[in-house]
Formats: C-alpha cells, sequence, structure tokens
C-alpha cells in the first residue's frame, strides 16, 4: 500500500470520481467535482492509493466583512479498508497547512456529540472543543 495525501486542483475532478466504496455518501457527480474545484475558496485534500480516491476532507475559505479569514472543515471520509491507519489526521493536516497558507485565523468544525472517531481524530489534530451545547438547524430551499 502505498498512499499519497495532497491537495487538489481546479481540472483535476476526474480523480474524485475514482473514489473507494465508502469515501463519500453518495456517488461523486462530475460536473459538480468539477464546480466544486473551480471554485478558489473550496478545497479538498485527498489520499491516494494507486490513483483511487481513498479518503479526503473538504473545506470552504470563509471570508466575512468583520473578521479575519477562517477555514470552515464541511467533512472528512476515508474507506472502510483503511481507517484507524492515520490517514484520516494527515489529510485534516494537509488540508490545516493550506488553511495557514490562505491566511485563515482559525478553522472549525462542528460534529455529532456522540461521534467518538469524530472527536478522536479533530482532537488528535490539535482541535479544541469549544462547546457541546450547540444546535444544528437547517432550513430547507429547495
Amino acid at each position: 500500500m502505498s498512499v499519497t495525501v495532497r491537495m487538489l486542483c481546479a481540472g483535476e475532478e476526474d480523480a474524485l470520481t475514482r473514489a473507494a466504496s465508502g469515501v463519500f455518501d453518495y456517488p461523486v457527480r462530475a460536473d459538480l467535482a468539477r464546480e466544486f474545484l473551480a471554485d478558489p475558496r473550496h478545497h479538498i485534500a485527498v489520499a491516494m492509493d494507486s490513483g483511487i480516491v481513498v479518503g479526503f476532507a473538504s473545506a470552504v475559505h470563509y471570508i466575512h466583512p468583520d473578521k479575519p479569514a477562517e477555514l470552515w472543515i464541511n467533512e472528512v471520509g476515508v474507506a472502510p479498508s483503511y481507517r484507524r491507519q492515520g490517514f484520516a489526521k494527515k489529510i485534516l493536516e494537509v488540508l490545516l497547512d493550506r488553511g495557514r497558507t490562505l491566511g485563515c485565523h482559525v478553522a472549525w468544525v462542528l460534529t455529532d456529540t456522540d461521534n467518538a472517531a469524530a472527536r478522536a481524530l479533530y482532537g488528535s489534530a490539535g482541535g479544541e472543543e469549544l462547546s457541546q451545547n450547540t444546535v444544528h438547524l437547517e432550513f430547507k430551499l429547495s
């Protein structure tokens, strides 16, 4: 097993369509992958084994008029056969390095309080839990 971890760039959307089972929640759509990678504020780090994406972490470079730049980590996913081998942490570290390069003041992520694996990952990468009282609200737009 020779796994490499790196950031993807615009034009590399085909890599995302070659993902191992269990990495993404749904099959990757080439049109959405292209749109994601074409947006300079969207970032995705991947772990690849022989040309197959076996893990990823995605984020948005978040800008607001009255706050320093932030990196919002949207999601982390790793194929089941690659879990518990340190790949998620390495992917996250590469993504956090991108945030530093972009001049982001902080990076942040939300997870469920009962998601022990995610909480362990984020803690091992230096994340600090600020609250266990966060409420997730969703607005249906379509």
